[in-house]
């Protein structure tokens, strides 16, 4: 029942995932995404799902890192599922990815092969709270600069901006529904409302995609 997962937010969404994929070996989950990463087509708009990926955050992070800086993925999806095309997507290996987290087991097979098996338990919904929480295990430091798209995020910048020193929190507002979609607080995904009322009095910068980006997507290859 679509609408009613849908309804229950991302919270239902990774609960789904984490059931329906247990008793796999991360090796063939791995696999088995990047399979469907290959070939995925969004059905609205028909393309891939790696081409749908933004300009302004390509370019950013390429700033970043050109000027020192070490960037992570922080997304309330599956770490696991995210893991086998962020880098050739973002430039960002593995082990900067930092996500929703499942259980896992080590097990060695009849024939004496040891693998990783993936379990039904979360251990970490990294959205809202869960993602300082998920930074803090993976990473251990507090982000200089964060940045967001929805309510599921604000936890995320207020931790990373009320840190000492100079610090940054930004949040992308979909607002362009003729080259992407526009959503904000009505969304049971993505919802966008908190951080919109409490950006100005915090401090962060609200990007309008509609009126700030010139570019979404990236060229076509």
């Amino acid at each position: 029942d679509l609408k009613t997962a849908l309804a229950g937010g991302e919270k239902a969404l990774v609960d789904i995932l984490a059931a329906t994929h247990a008793g796999m070996t991360t090796d063939e989950f791995e696999k088995t995404v990047s399979d469907w990463i290959a070939t995925a087509k969004h059905p609205k708009t028909g393309k891939p799902y790696t081409s749908m990926i933004y300009q302004p955050m390509l370019e950013l992070l390429a700033y970043l890192r050109a000027n020192g800086f070490k960037t992570y993925i922080v997304s309330g999806g599956g770490i696991e599922f995210m893991r086998p095309w962020a880098e050739k997507t973002y430039g960002i290996p593995p082990e900067q990815v930092v996500g929703s987290t499942g259980g896992l087991k080590y097990e060695v097979l009849a024939d004496g092969t040891p693998v990783i098996v993936k379990t039904k338990e979360l251990v970490l919904n990294d959205d809202k709270a869960g993602k300082p929480v998920g930074i803090q295990r993976h990473i251990g430091r507090r982000p200089i600069a964060a940045f967001g798209n929805s309510d599921g995020d604000f936890q995320m910048l207020e931790w990373t901006t009320k840190g000492k020193g100079a610090r940054f929190g930004l949040i992308v507002h979909h607002t362009d529904a003729e080259r992407e979609f526009a959503y904000d607080r009505e969304s049971h995904i993505g919802k966008l409302a908190q951080g919109l009322d409490e950006a100005p009095k915090r401090g962060w910068t609200v990007v309008n995609m509609k009126d700030d980006w010139k570019t979404i997507f990236p060229a076509e290859k």
